[in-house]
C-alpha cells in the first residue's frame, strides 16, 4: 500500500522562521540519515518540504466559478509543512517507521499518515475501461510513450534460450547477435518479426529469455530450438523509443516504476518483446507485451 506523510505546520514554520544555524545544519543530518534510511528499506517514493501558506494560494470551486485566494491561511493546525510518499506493507510499517524520524520542528510537532486510494478500493464502480486507462496516463506521467491495448492469440514462439539472473541479464544482446542470423531463415516461420520472451520466471529475479520467432501451426520444431506457447491474453503494449542501448532504462521503469502502481492486475504468463521489420537499433520501435489478467 501507499501512504501520504504529511508534516503539519507549527506557528514558526508558517512564520518562515528557521533554527538557530547549529540546530538547522543538525537537524539537516538527522533528516538525511532518516530519509536514507528510508531509501535503503525502499520505502520512498518521494518528499518534500514545502514553503509557508503565505507564498501559495487556494482555488475555490463553486459550480463553474473558481475563486483563488493569496494566504497565507489562518488554521495553522490544518495547514502542511512537508510530506512523504511511501510504499509500505502495512499502515502499522508507516506508524514504526513515522516513530524513528527526527521531530522535523523547533518546537512540538505533529505528522499525519493518510492512504492513498488504490483502484480496488473503488469496487466495480471503477469500471476496467476506466483502470487501463489509468494505468495509460501514469505510465506517460513516468516518460514512458502512450501504451495501447491489444487481445493477443495463442502463438508458439521457438528459438535459442538461455538463463539469467538479475546479475548476467547485461549478456542478452549477445544472445540475440548468435540468433540474428536465423531470423527469416526458420523452417516453418511464420512472418517476419522476432520475439524476445522473458519466461519461467524464478525467486522474482532468475528467468530464462528466449530469442525466436513464431512457427506455423503444425510445423516441426527445429533442432535445438526451445519452443515456448503464448496463450491468448489482454496485454498493455508500450513502445520503446530511442536506441536499443536504452531499452533497459525502459523496462526498468515498467517494472520498478510504472507496475506497482498501475491498478491492473497482470497475468503470471511471459512478458514479450516484439521486433518488426520496422525496428531500427538507433531510432527504437521494439514493443513490450505484459499480459493482464481477464
Amino acid at each position: 500500500m501507499k501512504v501520504m506523510v504529511f508534516v503539519k505546520a507549527t506557528k514558526s514554520s508558517e512564520a518562515g522562521e528557521m533554527p538557530p544555524p547549529e540546530q538547522l545544519t543538525k537537524l539537516f543530518e538527522e533528516m538525511g540519515n532518516y530519509n536514507e534510511q528510508l531509501v535503503k528499506a525502499g520505502i520512498l517514493l518521494a518528499g518534500d518540504g514545502l514553503q509557508p501558506s503565505s507564498k501559495g494560494v487556494r482555488v475555490h470551486f463553486s459550480g463553474p466559478n473558481r475563486t483563488v485566494t493569496d494566504g497565507p491561511f489562518a488554521e495553522t493546525k490544518e495547514l502542511v509543512a512537508g510530506y512523504w510518499l511511501w510504499r509500505v506493507k502495512s499502515l502499522e510499517e508507516a506508524i514504526e517507521w513515522v516513530k524513528r524520524c527526527p521531530n522535523p520542528m523547533m518546537e512540538d510537532s505533529e505528522i499525519e499518515i493518510r492512504p492513498v486510494f488504490e483502484a480496488d478500493d473503488f469496487g466495480e464502480a471503477f469500471t476496467p475501461e476506466q483502470r487501463e486507462r489509468e494505468a495509460a496516463i501514469h505510465a506517460k506521467g513516468l516518460g514512458l510513450e502512450f501504451p495501447r491495448y491489444e487481445d493477443g492469440q495463442e502463438m508458439l514462439i521457438a528459438g535459442h534460450n538461455q538463463s539469467y539472473t538479475m546479475e548476467t541479464r547485461s549478456q542478452i544482446p549477445q544472445q540475440w547477435e548468435v540468433f540474428a542470423p536465423h531470423i527469416g531463415k526458420v523452417p516453418g516461420q511464420q512472418g517476419t518479426t522476432s520475439y524476445g520472451v522473458c519466461w519461467n520466471v524464478k525467486n522474482k529475479c532468475d528467468f530464462d529469455y528466449l530469442t525466436g520467432v513464431e512457427l506455423k501451426p503444425g510445423a516441426k520444431l527445429p533442432a535445438g530450438f526451445t519452443p515456448v506457447k503464448l496463450a491468448p491474453h489482454r496485454y498493455i503494449v508500450f513502445t520503446h523509443v530511442g536506441p536499443i542501448t536504452s531499452f533497459p532504462q525502459t523496462i526498468e521503469t515498467i517494472w520498478s516504476k510504472w507496475a506497482p502502481d498501475c491498478g491492473l492486475k497482470l497475468a503470471a504468463a511471459p512478458c514479450v518483446e516484439r521486433y518488426t521489420a520496422e525496428f531500427d537499433p538507433q531510432t527504437g520501435g521494439a514493443e513490450i507485451w505484459i499480459a493482464l489478467e481477464r
